[in-house]
């Protein structure tokens, strides 16, 4: 493909949310308001990521435009890259193309909640910037550390303020001043807009990122950036959707109903 052929498509497939450098040296964006986003978070979280990738699985959740399904294919890893937005997705579909990766990511067009009804599980997921989009983040963060075999990046969009305070373990019903402290785990509900966007709805505090990650099953080993959060599954700490709490999670995704209506029919036979 020509460099003038290159910067027509560009412009077929504008607007850009992914700056993202081609072979030819041309930019998908490269008058991004945030800079050339999303490479300097990539520089960031790159060296807490393998470089040999190969027989890896990994998820790219809300992929946009396939900037870290690019990366991670190019060390070998084997992608399945989802977004809700077709648009996005044919954005994707193009850069790997003119990379020669398109063999090494599967798209797929699906919401997260989806992934609660898909067999596979990663070694890596990259879960950046799409939990605080959710109407339901906890659901989400359920279903997407269910699928984690190993390594998760996470990353979403937080208020200011202090630092996680010290929590106890049980607390008397009385003592709910206690949750006012700065440093207790709080999310900021956005009911109309954020940034003029209406799918913006959760700011949470720092000490929330972390507290409901380890309520996942998640363990923070690393925070290479702002917002950025490197985990792994914690052999100690198992999320309580699958203790505890099973058979509510269960319930959130439709499976018990589907086990109990199976059971019936089961019966009835």
């Amino acid at each position: 493909m020509s460099d003038t052929d290159i910067a027509q498509k560009i412009k077929e497939l504008s607007p850009w949310f992914h700056n993202i450098h081609l072979p030819n040296g041309v930019q998908t964006a490269p008058d991004h308001f945030f800079g050339d986003f999303p490479r300097f978070k990539w520089d960031e979280i790159k060296n807490h990521i393998p470089e040999d990738l190969k027989k890896w699985a990994v998820l790219d959740i809300g992929c946009n435009a396939g900037f870290y399904s690019l990366e991670l294919a190019k060390r070998g890893a084997e992608v399945v890259a989802i977004d809700l937005d077709p648009h996005y997705l044919r954005q994707a579909e193009w850069v790997l193309s003119l990379h020669g990766l398109e063999d090494k990511v599967s798209l797929e067009q699906k919401q997260v909640y989806d992934l609660a009804r898909d067999p596979r599980s990663f070694d890596l997921i990259i879960f950046m910037g799409v939990l605080y989009h959710l109407r339901y983040p906890l659901l989400a963060l359920d279903i997407v550390t269910e699928k984690a075999k190993n390594l998760m990046v996470f990353q979403t969009l937080t208020m200011p303020g202090e630092k996680s305070v010290a929590i106890e373990e049980n607390y008397n019903v009385n003592d709910r001043k206690e949750m006012l402290h700065p440093g207790w785990p709080k999310m900021a509900f956005i009911e109309h807009k954020l940034n003029n966007d209406p799918t913006n709805w959760w700011a949470l505090n720092e000490a929330c990122v972390e507290a409901m990650l380890r309520s996942s099953g998640m363990e923070v080993i690393h925070h290479p950036g702002d917002e950025i959060l490197i985990c792994q599954k914690s052999k100690g700490n198992p999320s309580v959707a699958t203790t505890w709490n099973r058979s509510e999670y269960l319930s959130a995704i439709g499976q018990e109903w589907l086990q109990n209506a199976a059971l019936k029919v089961g019966n009835k036979s």
